[in-house]
């Protein structure tokens, strides 16, 4: 069984708009979105072209490479604290944070309502684009907010897994894999239900009504998007030791001889 549980206090991951001064804004929306309005000063990472369903241990090796180069490319890690956002609290920027947060790099954070909560506040807007400013690669790494599928199906018994899918993916009925269903044990509860009807994060007792007590958490969807949701959500409840899985049943699903249930 692990015995550190996560990297010990963090700070806050969820910011507000006044956070935003001096920090590495980063809008991670697709492009054509950004490009039409965005925070004044951020420049656009759309993470959602990057997945990765390889979680061995060279898989992961890779993985944690190529968010090193893509920080390294968005000026993310270069002594500025960065702070991520989409159009609400949505899984856009959760999935930024959580890889800074790997980055090893704990003063990130997410802009909590996104875009709808700065507009609401009469904030001004930017048209067009802003080019990066590159920064040397983050030199750590906090392996404690990442799991592997080896790690994973070896601890099933012990370890508290949350599907932040849908329903329907979670019983095997809306099938995106080779396979349908949803890893052994795991406790269903959809990434949407993390936010309250503005768009921004429920508050600490609502979420921790829903998820229960603190323990040993780990956090899996399809590609790590919504995980990364239920990462930032437990994480601003006070939750204490939660990991993403981001192979995701993108990995699970399609690799024969790792258990599904239905």
């Amino acid at each position: 069984m692990r015995t550190n549980r996560g990297a010990g206090p963090a700070a806050p991951v969820l910011a507000s708009a006044d956070a935003l001064e001096g920090a590495a804004v980063i809008d991670c929306r697709a492009f054509a979105d950004y490009k039409k309005s965005h925070i004044p000063g951020a420049v656009n990472l759309d993470v959602f072209a990057f997945h990765w369903i390889d979680t061995t241990p060279a898989g992961l090796a890779g993985f944690e490479a190529q968010a090193r180069q893509l920080a390294s490319f968005a000026g993310i890690g270069g002594g500025r604290p960065a702070v991520f956002y989409d159009g609400t609290s949505g899984m856009l920027a959760a999935r930024g944070l959580w890889l800074a947060r790997y980055l090893g790099l704990p003063d990130s954070a997410m802009l909590d309502g996104g875009l709808a909560a700065w507009s609401a506040e009469g904030r001004p807007l930017e048209e067009g684009t802003r080019a990066f400013e590159p920064c040397a690669p983050p030199g750590g790494a906090d392996r404690s907010v990442i799991i592997g599928r080896d790690e994973l199906a070896s601890r099933l018994d012990e370890l508290h897994v949350i599907d932040a899918r849908s329903g329907p993916e979670y019983a095997g009925l809306d099938v995106r894999a080779a396979r349908g269903g949803h890893i052994p044990g795991s406790v269903n509860a959809d990434w949407a239900e993390n936010l309250g009807p503005d768009g921004r994060f429920k508050d600490p007792d609502q979420l921790r009504r829903m998820y229960g007590p603190d323990r040993e958490i780990v956090a899996y969807c399809h590609g790590g998007y919504r995980a990364a949701s239920t990462f930032v959500a437990l994480r601003s409840a006070g939750y204490s030791d939660v990991r993403v899985y981001p192979g995701s049943w993108g990995e699970w699903g399609n690799v024969a001889g790792l258990p599904v249930e239905r």
